[in-house]
């Protein structure tokens, strides 16, 4: 099987996908932006415990590299407008966990996005920002709705 970079943010969506690819077979490393100090600890402490989780369930290793973000979204906002900054902040973030996935020999990129759930998962949003990668994108829940995830 392959192995995979996992964008995960501390919301319910990434660690379902995770499961999805995990129950396949494959091996995943994860990556969580670092957003403070537009936030607190809280996101990275619940990707921790999410983590825990799923490593426990399927008895494997799932390393966690968590890389500082909210320097960039200073940067976005003051020379971007919200919508234009979006889609960048996107693209930075499929670009750090590609530069990570090539580091660490994996195959593909694994997200938890869902067509249409908020304003960057527009289909002409997400193709935007996966065009910023080479590594192929791998969206196990993209059409699910928020209930069935």
């Amino acid at each position: 099987m392959g192995r995979g970079v996992m964008l995960m943010s501390g919301g319910i969506d990434s660690p379902v996908a995770l499961y999805y690819l995990l129950r396949q077979g494959h091996d995943a490393i994860a990556v969580h932006m670092d957003n403070r100090p537009f936030t607190d600890d809280t996101p990275l402490e619940k990707v921790l415990e999410h983590l825990r989780i799923l490593r426990e369930r399927f008895q494997q290793p799932i390393p966690l590299y968590v890389v500082p973000h909210g320097s960039t979204q200073v940067t976005l906002m003051r020379s971007t407008d919200r919508h234009v900054g979006c889609i960048l902040c996107r693209r930075f973030m499929w670009r750090s966990a590609e530069r990570i996935a090539l580091r660490e020999n994996a195959t593909f990129l694994i997200t938890g996005e869902a067509l249409g759930q908020v304003a960057s998962q527009t289909l002409s949003n997400m193709r935007s920002a996966t065009q910023a990668v080479q590594l192929p994108i791998v969206r196990p829940l993209v059409g699910l709705d928020k209930q069935e995830i």
